[in-house]
């Protein structure tokens, strides 16, 4: 994990940003970046951490400090993310139109993609000088697991993520208990602890 620098040797060409307060930051988060970083092909996603939502105004999120601590632990090691606390230091409510101009003028000639959640896609037409940033930017929906694809509203653009591919068998799970490997992440702590205390598979 990086954070947002514009003297890079090699400027990136293809950039995701990533709003959102991230009260607390979570697995799902993390996978949908990752996700979104290769059936894309973008060279780094942006974590942008918002100070107010404007479709949140009476959510109280964590102090921006204790949720920026939280990410940046949560994307230690990985060089592809970056933190971004551009929208904290701005202060007041968030305007992903502000971001995006920022990221422009920083890195003239990007190509430049937002991640959004599908349930988001109706309230576009309302975010702020909407569009100039259906120009600017292509947008990467985030599919509701078990939900049909809900199209962009006119003139906006982008494409669907896939999700992201993960390959686990019983069996696999199997030689990791018997090789006396961790099964954290692989199933529900409760299942995991269930396993252990009961020496299953052994």
């Amino acid at each position: 994990m990086k954070t947002l620098d514009d003297s890079q040797t090699t400027p990136p060409r293809r950039i995701g940003l990533f709003g959102g307060s991230f009260d607390p930051v979570h697995l799902g988060h993390l996978l949908v970046a990752r996700a979104a970083l290769e059936e894309m092909r973008l060279d780094q996603v942006s974590f942008i951490l918002a100070a107010q939502s404007p479709f949140k105004p009476l959510q109280a999120p964590l102090p921006a400090e204790e949720r920026m601590r939280l990410l940046r632990l949560a994307l230690a090691g990985q060089s592809t993310f970056v933190v971004d606390d551009q929208e904290i230091l701005r202060g007041g409510v968030s305007y992903t139109i502000e971001t995006v101009r920022t990221y422009a003028d920083r890195f003239p000639g990007a190509q430049l993609f937002y991640l959004i959640g599908a349930d988001h896609l109706r309230f576009l037409p309302q975010w702020r000088e909407a569009e100039e940033l259906s120009r600017r930017i292509e947008f990467i929906v985030i599919p509701r697991p078990g939900e049909a694809l809900i199209p962009l509203p006119a003139p906006f653009q982008g494409r669907h993520l896939r999700g992201f591919p993960l390959s686990v068998s019983s069996s696999e799970i199997r030689a990791r208990i018997r090789a006396g490997r961790e099964l954290d992440w692989l199933m529900p702590a409760a299942v995991a602890e269930a396993i252990r205390n009961n020496r299953l598979y052994l």
